[in-house]
């Protein structure tokens, strides 16, 4: 996978999504490991970075509601410790998904956790060319006669 693929790390109860680019396998795994590896994958990979994107209801899910929501967030913000994290409405997100896949490719990796708004969310960015180096491109390709 590139620059503008996605790869989700999903719930249980996430919804199978249609579309072109869009696959959904089911792994069987805990989360929090699949997460671990997927992140650890593209941590050794040098032309994408993910930017990672999760659902701004994680943060309000309560515990009386949702036992163990409370671990598993403290598990993901020591995971998740030290990138660049963005929270974003579900339906946001999903919505991001499907545009997406009209034209890349989406992967979504469901596991076995039973816990609401829990998805992590990976849009892969260039590793090797960053915004800065894309700008200061545009700039010169614009200053030419």
């Amino acid at each position: 996978m590139g620059h503008r693929n996605w790869i989700v790390v999903a719930d249980s109860a996430y919804p199978a999504q249609t579309g072109a680019g869009i696959e959904t396998v089911y792994t069987g795994a805990n989360q929090l490991a699949a997460v671990k590896a997927v992140l650890g994958a593209l941590d050794g990979a040098k032309h994408v970075q993910p930017v990672v994107h999760l659902d701004a209801e994680l943060a309000h899910v309560p515990e009386s509601l949702a036992p163990g929501v409370t671990a598993y967030r403290n598990d993901l913000n020591a995971l998740l410790k030290g990138r660049r994290v963005t929270a974003l409405p579900h339906e946001q997100l999903i919505a991001k998904l499907d545009e997406a896949g009209k034209v890349f490719r989406v992967l979504i990796l469901k596991t076995d956790l039973a816990i609401p708004y829990t998805s992590v969310f990976l849009q892969l960015d260039c590793g090797y060319w960053g915004p800065e180096s894309e700008k200061k491109l545009r700039d010169a390709i614009g200053s030419r006669p």
